[in-house]
């Protein structure tokens, strides 16, 4: 009895694109939370570190784009995955992510909270 190879088919194409949408949703979410930075009025929320401009919308959009830099990363990784044939994601591929979807979350949150 002979085993016969999987045909992924275009599943690694689909989840590539899927990825990719999910990221660019966050990169959405991202510049929200920046133009909310960029457009809120200084002094309510200023830290006393002295640093112009960081305030705590500064840290929201910051913990943001790391997020959403780490995410970037992810995707990027997991595409290269894909296309050579591994049919898992790693364990740190799926922590990284999920961590940084929670920190994205929590930014957008914090973000919208302190715009009130």
């Amino acid at each position: 009895m002979t085993v016969e190879s999987r045909d992924p088919g275009l599943q690694p194409e689909r989840t590539t694109l899927a990825w990719r949408r999910t990221l660019i949703s966050l990169l959405v979410v991202d510049l929200f939370i920046w133009r909310r930075w960029l457009t809120a009025k200084s002094g309510a929320g200023q830290l006393p570190t002295g640093i112009p401009g960081l305030d705590y919308q500064g840290i929201c959009a910051l913990t943001a784009a790391a997020a959403t830099i780490v995410l970037g990363c992810v995707v990027w990784a997991r595409s290269h995955q894909l296309h050579h044939g591994a049919e898992e994601a790693s364990a740190v591929l799926m922590l990284a992510s999920a961590v940084s979807i929670i920190a994205l979350a929590g930014a957008a949150v914090a973000a919208i909270a302190l715009g009130g």
